[in-house]
C-alpha cells in the first residue's frame, strides 16, 4: 500500500472534524468532507482547508475513490455508506456506535471480512493514559488476579436539551451507545480481555424533548435548551435510554480460573455526589481511576496497605500524540494504528468492526433484559 493515502470524511460535526484532523496528523490527504447541511459542511471544510465539500456521499465516493472513508455521522446513518465504501474496497474508520442494532452491526462486520479491508471502531477512550497505566499494572500482577470491576458515573444533563439524534434509538442515540461503548472498551483494554457474557437493564428518564433549531455540534446542545417554563414549545417523544446498569463477565489472561465481573452503572440525568470513577479489584489489591472515562488520577492499594497515587510514566505519555484535548488525542492514536496497519507497518492490535458488533450485541441484550453469551 503506498504511503500517499487519501480519505473521504462523512460528517462535519465534532466527530467529522476530529477524524479529519486525525487523518492529517497521520499524513493522509483529506480530499473531501460530506455532510447533510450544505452551508455547514462548506463552512467546516473551508475552516479545515478541505478542497471538496458536499452533501452527496455516493457521488464523492465514486469521484474520489478514496483509500479510507471516515464515518463521523450519527449511528443511524452508518450502514448504507459503510456498505458502499466496503464494496469499493475502502478501509473504514467508524465512530461508535457501529450501527443502531446488533443485526446491522453484524452485517457490516461480515461485509468487511468479505471485502478483506481494514476497519477501525472508535470507542477510543481506551487510549486514556491512566487506562494504559492500569493495563500495565494489571499485566505486571500489581493487584494479583483481577476479579471485579466497578464503573460508576452520573452526568446531571439538562433534561431540556433539544431533541436530536441522541434521543432516538434508530439514530444511534442513548447512553448505552454513547457512554457504555467507551467504558466497555476501557475495561477490556485494562484486562487485556474479551466479554463472554452480559446482561442488565436500562431506563428512559426523558420521555420527551423540546424541538429547537440551530444545534450542530452536540457538545453545545445545552446552550440551546429552553427555560422550563417557556411557552409555545414543540415536543417530540424520546425512546432512547438515559440510565443503565450492565453486568459483563470478561475473560482475562490474568485470571485463568474465573471470569472477571464488571459492573457498569450510569445515569445521564442524575447528579453525582462523589466523583465518577472506575475501580479494578484483584486478589492482592485494587486500582482506582477517577472520572468516567479513566481520565485520572490513578491510585493503587495493595492488600494491607494504603492508597497511593501513581503518576503516568513518561513512556506512556510520550507514545501518545501531543494533543491536549482528550477526545482528539484518542481519535488520533487510534488513527495512527489504523493507518500504520493499512500501510503494512507494525501496529498494535486495535478495535475493529468485530468489537463494534460485539458491543452492539451486548447493548441489544441489555435493552431486551436478557443474557448474552459469546459464541
Amino acid at each position: 500500500m503506498p504511503h500517499n493515502l487519501k480519505a473521504l470524511v462523512l460528517g462535519s460535526g465534532f466527530a467529522g472534524k476530529g477524524h479529519a484532523l486525525a487523518l492529517r496528523d497521520c499524513g493522509v490527504e483529506v480530499v473531501g468532507m460530506i455532510s447533510r447541511t450544505e452551508s455547514v459542511v462548506k463552512a467546516v471544510a473551508a475552516e479545515l482547508d478541505i478542497p471538496h465539500a458536499g452533501t452527496d456521499w455516493q457521488a464523492a465516493l465514486e469521484a474520489f475513490q478514496p483509500d479510507i472513508v471516515a464515518i463521523g455521522t450519527p449511528g443511524g446513518v452508518h450502514v448504507a455508506p459503510i456498505l458502499a465504501a466496503l464494496g469499493a474496497g475502502c478501509h473504514v474508520f467508524c465512530d461508535k456506535p457501529l450501527a443502531p442494532t446488533a443485526a446491522e452491526a453484524k452485517t457490516l462486520y461480515d461485509a468487511a471480512q468479505a471485502a478483506g479491508v481494514k476497519t477501525a471502531y472508535a470507542a477510543s477512550y481506551c487510549y486514556e493514559p491512566h487506562a494504559l497505566l492500569a493495563q500495565e499494572l494489571v499485566a505486571a500482577g500489581e493487584i494479583g488476579a483481577p476479579q471485579e470491576v466497578e464503573c460508576v458515573s452520573h452526568y446531571n444533563l439538562n433534561p431540556l436539551i433539544p431533541f436530536g439524534w441522541s434521543h432516538r434509538l434508530d439514530q444511534g442515540g442513548g447512553r448505552l451507545n454513547n457512554n457504555f461503548t467507551h467504558k466497555l472498551a476501557i475495561v477490556l483494554r485494562v484486562l487485556s480481555g474479551q466479554p463472554s457474557a452480559a446482561t442488565g437493564e436500562t431506563r428512559n428518564d426523558m420521555k420527551r424533548a423540546p424541538v429547537v433549531s440551530g444545534v450542530h455540534d452536540f457538545r453545545e446542545r445545552e446552550n440551546f435548551a429552553p427555560d422550563a417554563d417557556a411557552q409555545g414549545i414543540e415536543w417530540q417523544t424520546v425512546d432512547s435510554d438515559w440510565t443503565y446498569t450492565v453486568l459483563v463477565q470478561a475473560q482475562s489472561p490474568f485470571n485463568r480460573s474465573d471470569p472477571v465481573s464488571a459492573l457498569f452503572k450510569h445515569s445521564g440525568l442524575q447528579p453525582r455526589h462523589h466523583p465518577d470513577y472506575m475501580l479494578f479489584y484483584g486478589s492482592e489489591g485494587a486500582i482506582y481511576i477517577q472520572e468516567a472515562y479513566a481520565q485520572g488520577p490513578l491510585s493503587i492499594q495493595r492488600r494491607g496497605g494504603e492508597w497511593h497515587e501513581v503518576p503516568v510514566p513518561a513512556h506512556i505519555s510520550e507514545a501518545l500524540p501531543a494533543i491536549e484535548d482528550h477526545t482528539q488525542r484518542n481519535w488520533t492514536q487510534l488513527m495512527r494504528e489504523f493507518v500504520a496497519d493499512i500501510r503494512g507497518e507494525s501496529a498494535p492490535a486495535y478495535q475493529t468492526f468485530k468489537d463494534g458488533w460485539i458491543a452492539q450485541e451486548i447493548i441489544d441484550a441489555v435493552r431486551d433484559q436478557r443474557w448474552w453469551r459469546m459464541g
